[in-house]
This record gives structure tokens, C-alpha cells and sequence, in this order.
């Protein structure tokens, strides 16, 4: 097994628990203490996964989550010691993939992290070759690209799955629970408030014209617009 853990937190005893646990498993892992050094082992180091502490020092969490968002290519399990939905819906807008509350049982956290792994290699495996296009707006499907107008959108992973889903079934309404299992890959306790922040923001990054390919579907959902759609490939 190759696959790289980096564990992020501040508590040594905690720390040095996760790593032995993932080291049984036959995981390659380093640790990081703070903020800043989880992004320093983050460029070096490369992992696929990272077990990330909320409160740590310099850079908490979450502001760790929003650098890193953007990565596609790697998943993130939040760690926090408040069993407060507050900072897990926080967790989940910033970008992490899943979250477990402390005191924790070893074995939860390899078995989610285990299915992460797979969600992670199975995505990057799904629609090699698909590509849609949409009047100026293309998506790169392979190569986790969404080009507007000529110029490369920078999406997080979960903007770029979530715009995948829908326009790759127009007109198809997708209830807030199915897109939270589609691209969060989990059953959510609490409130949609997720979906409805990651789809804002990705509204946003379209700008005003495109923006109107993302419809709301009042009480239910939201779906691509079929009329807006000329090409897909």
C-alpha cells in the first residue's frame, strides 16, 4: 500500500496514537504540529489523504481546509473535539470530505478513511475521456478543468463534482440529501446549508451569464437547464 497520510495535530500523544494505527494499516505517514507546517508537508510530502486537527496553532483548520481545497487529488478528515454541527457544516464549506469527533475510536477513523481513499481513486478513474461543452463553457471531465470564455476557473474539488453531476444529467433534479451523498460521499446529520453555499459560490465563479445554467428548484433542489445547452461530447 502506497498511499500517503498526513496527520495535523497539535496533541503529540493523539498524534503519534493515528500514525501508529496507519502504519499497521501499511500507510505511509508524516505529521505536521501546525498550520503552517501541514502546508509546508502538504507541498513536500505530496499525501492523499491528510487527518486534520480543527484547532491547531498559527493556521487553525479550517483556514488549512480553504488552501487546499482546490486540490482534487486529495481528501480530508476533520478532526474537532466540539460535537457541534456548527464547525462540522463549517468543515464540509471549507472543503474537507468528511468529519469525526473527539474522543474517537482508531478503527472508525481508518475505515472512513479507507472509503475516502477508494471515493478518491474511483473518481479519478470515472469519465477519462467525457468532456461537455456548454455554449463558451467547457469541462474537462479527465483533466478536472472548467474553462470560461477562454480563461481556466479555479474550483475547488467539491465546485467542480458538483457542476460535473449536473450537467452531466440536464434537467435532471437532484434533491440537496442526493447531492451531499454524490459528492460528499456520506450521510449528513443536520441541515442542506452545505449544498446551498458550495452552489452560491459556484454561481458566483460563473459570473452573470452562466450562472443561469444552475436553476433552483424551490423545496426540492437544483438541476442544469437544458435549454442553455448546445454541445456535449
Amino acid at each position: 500500500m502506497e498511499e500517503k497520510i498526513l496527520v495535523v495535530d497539535d496533541e503529540k500523544i493523539i498524534s503519534d496514537a493515528i500514525v501508529y494505527g496507519f502504519r499497521r494499516e501499511g500507510y505511509i505517514v508524516e505529521t505536521a504540529y501546525d498550520g503552517n507546517e501541514a502546508l509546508d508537508k502538504i507541498s513536500s510530502f505530496q499525501p492523499k489523504l491528510i487527518i486534520l486537527d480543527v484547532m491547531i496553532p498559527k493556521i487553525n483548520g479550517f483556514e488549512v481546509c480553504k488552501k487546499v481545497s482546490h486540490r482534487a487529488d486529495i481528501g480530508i478528515i476533520l478532526l474537532t473535539a466540539k460535537n457541534d454541527i456548527v464547525d462540522k457544516v463549517l468543515g464540509l464549506e471549507f472543503g474537507a470530505d468528511d468529519y469525526i469527533t473527539k474522543p474517537f475510536d482508531m478503527r472508525e477513523v481508518i475505515a472512513r478513511s479507507k472509503s475516502l481513499l477508494r471515493r478518491l481513486q474511483v473518481t479519478s478513474q470515472e469519465s477519462e475521456f467525457k468532456e461537455i461543452t456548454i455554449k463558451n463553457l467547457r469541462v474537462i471531465i479527465k483533466q478536472r478543468k472548467v474553462i470560461l470564455e477562454g480563461e481556466c476557473l479555479e474550483l475547488t474539488r467539491k465546485e467542480f463534482d458538483l457542476l460535473a453531476i449536473l450537467l452531466s444529467n440536464l434537467e435532471r433534479v437532484y434533491t440537496r440529501e442526493e447531492l451531499l451523498d454524490l459528492v460528499w460521499g456520506m450521510e449528513y446529520i443536520g441541515n442542506t446549508r452545505t449544498v446551498d453555499i458550495h452552489i452560491q459560490r459556484l454561481r458566483q465563479k460563473l459570473g452573470n451569464d452562466y450562472q443561469k445554467i444552475i436553476h433552483t428548484v424551490f423545496g426540492v433542489g437544483y438541476k442544469a437547464a437544458g435549454d442553455f445547452y448546445e454541445d456535449q461530447h
